[in-house]
């Protein structure tokens, strides 16, 4: 549950749920998010989960920090429901056209690009949060023998659609971005809709996510 809540400037708030980052306290950030989003409290504008915290920014005309943290606290938090949350299935393309950090993964992990590869697709991802950029999903958790820090120069421009991993956590750049992630691939999905007013992105916190490897021609032909 939540274990502190703090002042985030003069118009925002944010409830700390500890330091550890795992799937079981996510959950909690995000049942805490869904069930004060449904709530529609006066004068919240803006509600955001990370992996461990949710920062909500409020309108002072309206209301204030102990006003806001004083309903918070007296919430009655509903069971978590993942009936409501999806499972993603995402197609990746791997192709060394895509796959810009492949010889460095090799190398660190002294094992094949198939092995590598092979590890990341068998595995289900959590969506922690999204952020950085629009829509960008922060997923975990990768498996431990794959496990790698960020570039030491990051790259000042990553393709939009590509696919990287860094230490427990892969995400897909929704834009072209400045970052430092180890790209493996990259997907003809269009994770983040800005023409979709309702609901512009795709994976959102509390969804899982699944990988596929397709091939070259079915990259090119995705949007045919």
């Amino acid at each position: 549950m939540i274990k502190n809540i703090s002042n985030l400037g003069d118009a925002a708030l944010y409830c700390d749920f500890g330091e550890e980052v795992n799937k079981e306290i996510n959950s909690i950030v995000i049942n805490y998010f869904n069930n004060i989003k449904e709530k529609k409290i006066l004068g919240i504008t803006n509600i955001a989960p990370s992996y461990n915290k949710l920062i909500i920014t409020f309108d002072l005309s309206l209301t204030n920090f102990d006003k806001i943290s004083e309903i918070i606290k007296g919430i009655n938090i509903k069971p978590y429901e993942n009936s409501k949350n999806k499972l993603i299935k995402i197609p990746i393309c791997c192709d060394d056209e895509f796959a810009l950090d492949i010889d460095r993964l090799e190398k660190n992990f002294e094992i094949s690009k198939d092995q590598i590869l092979k590890t990341f697709f068998s595995k289900e991802y959590f969506c922690y949060m999204t952020g950085f950029i629009a829509g960008m999903p922060f997923l975990g958790d990768i498996d431990q023998n794959i496990r790698l820090k960020r570039l030491e120069t990051p790259r000042v421009k990553v393709p939009k659609g590509s696919v990287g991993i860094t230490e427990k956590f892969c995400n897909i750049y929704t834009f072209e971005s400045p970052g430092g992630w180890n790209i493996i691939g990259n997907s003809p999905i269009k994770v983040f809709d800005k023409s979709n007013k309702v609901n512009p992105a795709l994976i959102n916190p509390g969804d899982t996510v699944s990988f596929y490897k397709i091939n070259m021609k079915e990259y090119k032909n995705w949007n045919e």
